[in-house]
């Protein structure tokens, strides 16, 4: 049940539209992936990226948004490489000892993961300390 003093994240309807559009371009370009159709696959990474940016931006003081849309951000990049490795035949290619192309699209995943791990262990415990005490 929700308390009183809970705070409540709404979201404009143009920017909901906007991430509605996202979630398409990215079903789009996974789908294309999926039946290897390059053209509709590599041209939704601009779009679903871009909106995963505006985004990230819009968001950019709401502390915990901006950690998942960071994370969203790293991903779709890592999602997109992987893709592009796998479309031009380098994803087997050693790149150093046993890591291929494809296992640098881990750099991005890292990345996104790194942030929500310092958002979980590090900001959100700030956060949360720092929280006025309210009398009930």
């Amino acid at each position: 049940m929700e308390q009183p003093n809970d705070q409540v994240y709404s979201i404009p309807a143009p920017y909901r539209r906007m991430e509605n559009m996202h979630i398409l371009f990215w079903l789009l370009k996974d789908i294309g992936w999926c039946i290897i159709w390059k053209p509709l696959a590599l041209s939704m990474i601009v779009p679903t990226l871009s909106i995963a940016l505006i985004i990230t931006w819009r968001t950019r003081t709401i502390k915990a948004e901006l950690a998942h849309n960071l994370a969203i951000v790293f991903w779709i990049s890592a999602n997109s490489y992987w893709m592009i490795s796998e479309f031009f035949n380098f994803e087997a290619v050693r790149v150093w000892g046993n890591v291929t192309g494809k296992h640098l699209a881990l750099i991005p995943f890292l990345l996104g993961l790194l942030v929500l791990l310092y958002y979980y262990l590090v900001q959100k415990p700030r956060e949360t300390r720092l929280k006025p005490v309210v009398a009930t």
